[in-house]
């Protein structure tokens, strides 16, 4: 048991080097205050909610880290209730790493991007594996997406944390760009057809 959420992350190997570079009275003070959380909140809710892809890390039972991008329609990963997340499990290469570490080691991690406001928001907990559930699956799974999903994939939040935003690039979908081409292209004829009628009328003299 932890004495506070962000000890999941912070050992102590991690708080000895803290303290030798000069940063651990300050994430000191982070822990005796409001600290790391470890439910579901409002923001963390509508933070999810506006995501269309995330990175899930697990690890296998010698230790070897593995991260996937996992992607879908926007919303796609889903609040269950305040303690647990869930998506639903794609077919793909048929590698399985992931299952396979899921097997081994629950212990998962979630990393979160919002590039379009330069936000990130990292989660640890735990992650299981839920095959023919299908009133699990169907809640979890948008019809409209191209894509059969095989099983469900919860995760127990057991802490989280919204980063600062350095150094994040700010990266925008094609469904954030294609508005804004699509009224620069209409704004790009009206000028042309602009031009053609004020060539026209110097030509003719008018």
């Amino acid at each position: 048991m932890h004495e506070y959420p962000s000890d999941i992350a912070f050992t102590p190997a991690v708080k000895t080097i803290q303290t030798q570079k000069g940063s651990r009275s300050t994430y000191s003070k982070v822990e005796r205050g409001h600290g790391w959380l470890t439910e579901v909140t409002p923001i963390l809710e509508e933070f999810i909610g506006s995501l269309d892809m995330f990175y899930l890390g697990t690890t296998n039972g010698a230790g070897q880290p593995y991260i996937q991008y996992r992607g879908g329609s926007r919303g796609f990963l889903k609040v269950i209730d305040q303690k647990t997340l869930g998506f639903a499990d794609f077919g793909g290469n048929r590698q399985y790493i992931t299952l396979g570490n899921l097997s081994e080691n629950p212990k998962a991690f979630l990393f979160l991007m919002d590039y379009v406001n330069s936000r990130r928001i990292k989660l640890w907990g735990t992650a299981k594996v839920v095959e023919e559930d299908e009133e699990l699956i169907n809640r979890l799974h948008d019809p409209e997406y191209p894509a059969k999903p095989e099983r469900a994939i919860l995760f127990s939040i057991e802490a989280w944390d919204m980063n600062c935003h350095q150094h994040i690039h700010r990266r925008f979908s094609r469904e954030d760009i294609l508005p804004v081409i699509e009224k620069l292209k209409a704004e790009n004829e009206l000028l042309k057809e602009k031009v053609t009628r004020l060539q026209s009328a110097l030509e003719s003299g008018r």
